[in-house]
């Protein structure tokens, strides 16, 4: 599965759903920046929108890849589409995440506008609901969108493709494992605490107990929110 991850808005998350979301339920996906700074601050390198020839030559090669379209390379990008007609077939799907600022909110349904007239069918461009307070419903929120959708029908929307606010994601933005990696992790953080040589150590591994914490419940509802957004 080939996965394009664009709005026209900055920080709506689109390196995190590719990182956190997206790549690890895809095999031996892919992450491919379309950015010359991506804003997760991996180290990826960086494959820049005029660069889409190489791009399509790249995603050739491969069966499962995440392409993370940084916000000043999205208009570029969806211009290079128009040129290389045809090329957004080489797309499973285009996941449009959202938060609920009006701003990126309008650049959303820009971004579905735009990639809708190049051709994208309503049944490929998926909306992912980001940045959610867990006493909030995408329905109330969201309802500009929904009323959109109810009127234009160019997108899927599924009101359970949502993702809460949640620390985790602030605490592994700037680390290099994942939510996998953290949860995979066997070490016993609470034995360590007690083995501890000073307040510094246990702080630290005090810290991971919490963030392994936070792994587990973050995936489950990772797992969820996957499985609507492609049933």
């Amino acid at each position: 599965m080939k996965i394009a991850v664009i709005n026209f808005s900055g920080n709506v998350g689109k390196s995190t759903i590719s990182r956190h979301l997206l790549a690890p339920r895809l095999k031996d996906a892919a992450i491919i920046p379309i950015e010359s700074i991506n804003s997760d601050g991996s180290q990826d390198e960086a494959i820049k929108g005029k660069q889409f020839g190489e791009l399509q030559e790249a995603l050739a090669l491969i069966d499962d890849a995440v392409i993370d379209i940084g916000s000043s390379n999205v208009e570029v990008f969806v211009q290079l589409m128009k040129q290389y007609r045809g090329s957004h077939e080489d797309f499973d799907y285009f996941v449009v995440p959202t938060i609920s600022k009006h701003k990126q909110q309008r650049d959303t349904i820009s971004t579905i506008d735009a990639l809708s007239e190049i051709g994208v069918p309503a049944k490929k461009i998926r909306l992912v609901f980001n940045m959610v307070e867990l006493d909030e419903t995408p329905e109330r929120i969201f309802a500009g969108l929904f009323e959109y959708h109810a009127a234009a029908k160019n997108f899927t929307i599924k009101p359970d493709a949502v993702i809460h606010v949640n620390d985790i994601y602030g605490k592994l933005k700037d680390a290099e494992k994942g939510i996998k990696d953290i949860l995979n992790d066997p070490t016993d953080y609470k034995e360590k605490i007690k083995t501890a040589k000073d307040d510094g150590e246990k702080l630290h591994y005090a810290q991971m107990v919490g963030i392994k914490r936070l792994a587990a419940g973050v995936t489950e509802e990772l797992d969820a929110v996957f499985k609507t957004l492609f049933k």
